[in-house]
């Protein structure tokens, strides 16, 4: 490494990361990156878009009901489900690029609570999923 070069923060390595995903995005409506790590070493990673083998609105346009697309899944979702078979995810912490929504949703949230996942970085908070599931229930 040259002289004056600063190393780069594992979150900011892996917020950098989750940032690139989110360029995969395939729902226009937001742009929207998740990378879960175990152990310093990255398990999955998700970016909102359509299912597996399902069209995709870039190709087929946002299939919209009370103005949210149905058509893509959340990318903190679309990271668990990609992550299912690997046994990593209890323990893990999910990073989340998105200039849109900087807190996952409640439904993201019970799929990150019920995975194991343990805490959350995005580029305005860190904290655990039980206390983000928790405070949005008083």
């Amino acid at each position: 490494m040259g002289r004056g070069k600063v190393r780069s923060s594992w979150d900011e390595y892996f917020s950098n990361i989750a940032y690139m995903v989110s360029t995969r995005a395939t729902c226009p409506r937001a742009a929207v990156g998740a990378v879960i790590v175990y152990d310093k070493r990255i398990v999955s990673t998700g970016y909102n878009g359509a299912p597996s083998g399902e069209p995709h609105c870039t190709d087929e346009g946002c299939l919209m009901l009370d103005n949210h697309c149905m058509r893509a899944l959340h990318a903190e979702a679309n990271a668990v489900y990609q992550a299912a078979g690997t046994g990593r995810l209890v323990g893990s912490t999910l990073y989340l690029y998105s200039l849109s929504r900087p807190e996952p949703c409640d439904k993201c949230i019970d799929v990150m609570t019920d995975s194991g996942i343990k805490e959350v970085y995005s580029a305005t908070a860190k904290t655990s999923v039980p206390l983000w599931y928790d405070s949005r229930r008083i």
